[in-house]
């Protein structure tokens, strides 16, 4: 997982409130079974027709917003089923947080395993981001998780919080595995007592 300290990046505006996670990554993709690739499929039913061509006045469409890595939405983002293929969906399509005035719990909990940094802010203050990424040419947000703030070159600046293990982690660039893999030396010695143990009490 790549660590995250501080990101200075394009913002996109995603003005929809209530994004389910079957939006994010419709069910039919989740049968692949490689972690990778998923961000083609990135809000795919709103980014092209049944026919396949792509929804002009869709946002990822815009080149306005071609490369964005801060993704700004409505309030309830993430809702709907478990699946951690819509973290998995952004991360791959390259964004690497997500303002939002509140998602839902078990998408919170997968993105940040993932590396998105996922920032609450208020309602109004999300309003005021949105405005700014559609009518600011190249709007771009700096997002600190050393000093926990979020701010532009336009006077906007707001603090928000982070749990602060979820915060280590994010930094450090540990997912689970990451984690479980810093005791890897600890965990070979016990393997080799309790193998040596059982090899003892055989005999």
């Amino acid at each position: 997982m790549e660590k995250f300290t501080t990101l200075t990046a394009l913002a996109a505006p995603l003005d929809r409130t209530n994004v389910d996670t079957d939006q994010i990554i419709p069910k039919q993709f989740l049968k692949r079974i490689e972690r990778t690739g998923y961000g083609d499929f990135l809000f795919f039913d709103w980014r092209q027709t049944p026919d396949g061509k792509p929804v002009a006045d869709f946002v990822l469409n815009d080149p306005r917003y071609k490369d964005a890595k801060i993704l700004i939405a409505g309030k309830n983002f993430g809702c709907g089923s478990s699946r951690e293929h819509a973290a998995w969906a952004l991360e791959n399509y390259g964004f690497r947080c997500v303002i939002a005035p509140t998602f839902a719990d078990i998408f919170f909990s997968n993105a940040q395993k993932n590396g998105i940094v996922l920032v609450r802010l208020s309602e109004e203050q999300v309003e005021q981001l949105l405005k700014n990424a559609q009518t600011i040419p190249g709007y771009k947000l700096t997002v600190s998780l050393e000093e926990l703030t979020i701010s532009d070159e336009h006077g906007f600046k707001a603090s928000f919080e982070v749990d602060p293990f979820r915060r280590f982690c994010l930094m450090e660039g540990l997912d689970d595995i990451g984690l479980t893999l810093r005791h890897v030396a600890a965990l070979n010695a016990y393997e080799k007592q309790h193998d040596s143990a059982t090899w003892l009490k055989a005999r």
